[in-house]
């Protein structure tokens, strides 16, 4: 017999089956026990406490920070026949004393809140009121004070298990280290709480990493060239990058907008709004953007400044692909880079254990960078995980385009004698382009101005080009054979310096590409575009798809939604593919739950009959012999589940 949960997930969402620990979650929850969820961006996290939520008596309450989302994820809810509402600042009087009534009335299957809403008597007084069937804590890595999230209110979070002890409770995050996954627990006290860890791999995104040369010019190129039209996110350090950044795509061609703390509430809800509704659409951004970001055709993420921690990365890429389908993570990393973050955390706030652990993060990031080794593999290591294949994965660049190493014992040694030269003989300290004039051997005007021509070390490197020089810089940064000094960024040796300078350490560096101002990516277009098209219907349905995008659109755009609350790519690109020709029909396809079926199923079905049918002769039928299995599309990847 068929579970209730189960009945739900086909009835409700459209699914046939649950994923991976999706069903070990649910089923655990409804039966009144608590949980804590690691799953990745993309995983399936939602479902894991809308269920419960329909399937057990109440509603179920939602602590969520994503305050500026929750509008659409109700939209999303309300689409799929789900009775769903929210509270949060935004609101006027009127409106939430709206929402307070369907809460008591027994109306709302999920009420979303705010975590500071929970910190006000009125709140709950308001809740001890209702049935709660469910308490869902999302983002709970906001818990933690190590985490780049830090909320201060979900340390008050607790207390829902003390109010309501017989009310199960669920935290969930997709970014959690085994220290931050034991702070979550400890933190919201849930020593009795199950734990649900899935595997961290996206396999549809590819992670590359490319030398720093013009990273604007960079990124333009990889637009052009592997994501013309479509929609991503840039992440930059600084608001002054963002807006120079967004100005430059959009001066060539490239529809963006920017994102930071620094624009107005408003100017930052509608350059958020645009983009998850809007095609197509760049948006530029500081972190202060895209935390829960529910948009499934995010096609790329990049980089153009080194994030603080793996775990902001992680989070940070992991908004591409949602959908399942191939997404590419780029990042531009240089010198400048490692300089610049070793200065933010001596400078900044915090005591000497805070400096400690933002440099052991700071660290992982650099080890990510700088690996040989698979990136996917090293950055699953990182989350306690196996890495794919003993082989590598065979879709970052480092598997893709192996990188070449080479003793840099000797290179490392001149750098560091050039830096105790300067402090030894002159009582000086200077950053790495100087350091690199004296080394290639350059009477520059601050060379000359020092008399650092006279030095012995002068010259010694014209074996190395500039860029070759800088990369053996911020690789022995990296590796924590130099340091970073004061306001300037000064290089001085570490502790670990002497061990080379003495010959009883080598040093194995990451060779340098020869023109990395010309990055095309590390596998050729072609082979890109192989991959690719696993994910892309044969020419014959593509009119069909773009017919039922332009209907999505028309839908979308009628009811102010975001298309993919619609329909996702993927369930259109399976209805091109069965081209159902009745209602019933479609209700076989994944993704058409009872709600969507209804609401959308004569006007689907209408745009498949105006259309010639492959094989067919223009009168909606589908095709008349399925050819052999050779002939058939490739399988669809699994679409998103959120």
């Amino acid at each position: 017999m068929e579970s209730e949960a189960l009945a739900a997930l086909h009835r409700v969402f459209g699914f046939e089956t649950f994923r991976g620990e999706q069903e070990a979650v649910v089923e655990h929850v409804i039966a009144g026990g608590d949980a804590v969820v690691l799953m990745p961006t993309g995983g399936g996290k939602s479902l894991c406490y809308q269920i419960p939520a329909l399937v057990r008596p109440g509603t179920g309450v939602v602590v969520s920070p994503l305050i500026a989302l929750m509008q659409d994820q109700v939209d999303a809810l309300r689409a799929l026949g789900v009775r769903a509402g929210f509270m949060n600042s935004t609101q006027d009087f009127d409106e939430r004393r709206a929402v307070e009534a369907e809460f008591l009335a027994g109306e709302l299957d999920l009420l979303y809140l705010a975590p500071e809403r929970l910190r006000l008597d009125s709140s709950l007084h308001l809740l001890s009121r209702g049935k709660i069937s469910v308490f869902a804590i999302d983002e709970a890595h906001c818990v933690s004070q190590w985490g780049h999230d830090f909320r201060p209110d979900y340390l008050s979070l607790s207390l829902l298990g003390e109010r309501w002890p017989e009310v199960p409770r669920i935290a969930l995050t997709a970014t959690a280290t085994d220290a931050t996954h034991r702070e979550i627990t400890d933190r919201l006290r849930m020593p009795d709480a199950r734990h649900f860890v899935a595997s961290f791999d996206r396999p549809n995104i590819q992670y590359r990493i490319v030398p720093k040369a013009d990273p604007r010019k960079q990124l333009l190129a990889f637009l052009r060239e592997e994501h013309a039209g479509d929609a991503g996110i840039v992440y930059c350090l600084s608001r002054n990058s963002v807006e120079k950044t967004a100005e430059f795509l959009s001066r060539n061609g490239i529809e963006a907008v920017p994102y930071h703390a620094g624009l107005d509430a408003g100017t930052r809800a509608a350059h958020q709004a645009r983009f998850l509704r809007e095609e197509g659409l760049v948006v530029v951004a500081t972190i202060a953007f895209g935390m829960g970001i529910d948009k499934p055709d995010v096609r790329f993420v990049a980089h153009l400044d080194l994030p603080k921690s793996v775990e902001g990365y992680y989070q940070e890429t992991g908004r591409a692909g949602r959908d399942g389908l191939p997404s590419t993570a780029w990042m531009a990393y240089g010198l400048n880079d490692v300089v610049q973050q070793r200065k933010l955390i001596q400078s900044g706030e915090g005591d000497e254990a805070f400096r400690r652990r933002a440099g052991q993060h700071l660290d992982a990031m650099l080890a990510l960078c700088e690996t040989v080794r698979c990136r996917r593999g090293q950055l699953l290591a990182y989350f306690g995980q196996e890495e794919p294949s003993p082989a590598g994965c065979g879709n970052c660049d480092t598997c893709l385009t192996p990188p070449e190493t080479w003793d840099g014992t000797v290179a490392a040694q001149k750098v560091l004698s050039t830096v105790v030269r300067l402090q030894r003989e002159r009582g000086q300290k200077f950053g790495a382009v100087q350091i690199v004039d004296i080394l290639l051997g350059r009477r520059t005007a601050k060379v000359i101005q020092f008399d650092h021509d006279q030095l012995s070390v002068f010259g010694i490197g014209e074996e190395l080009s500039e860029a070759e020089w800088r990369g053996v810089v911020r690789q022995l940064l990296a590796q924590g054979l130099l340091a970073v000094e004061g306001e300037y960024g000064t290089l001085v040796l570490t502790g670990e310096s002497g061990a080379v300078l003495r010959r009883e350490r080598e040093v194995p560096l990451r060779k340098e590409p020869k023109k990395p101002a010309a990055d095309r990516g590390t596998s050729s277009r072609g082979e890109r575009k192989a991959k690719a098209a696993a994910a892309e219907l044969p020419e014959e349905l593509q009119p069909a798809f773009e017919a039922l995008r332009a209907w999505r659109a028309e839908q979308a755009r009628e009811q102010g939604v975001p298309a993919y609350v619609i329909f996702h790519d993927a369930t259109l690109r399976e209805i091109a593919t069965v081209w159902p020709t009745s209602v019933a029909e479609l209700g076989g396809i994944s993704g058409v739950g009872e709600k969507k079926l209804a609401t959308y199923g004569e006007g689907v079905v209408a745009v498949l009959a105006g259309l010639t049918a492959p094989g067919g002769a223009g009168d909606g039928a589908g095709p008349e012999d399925p050819g052999s299995p050779d002939d058939w599309p490739e399988e669809e990847p699994e679409p998103d589940w959120t």
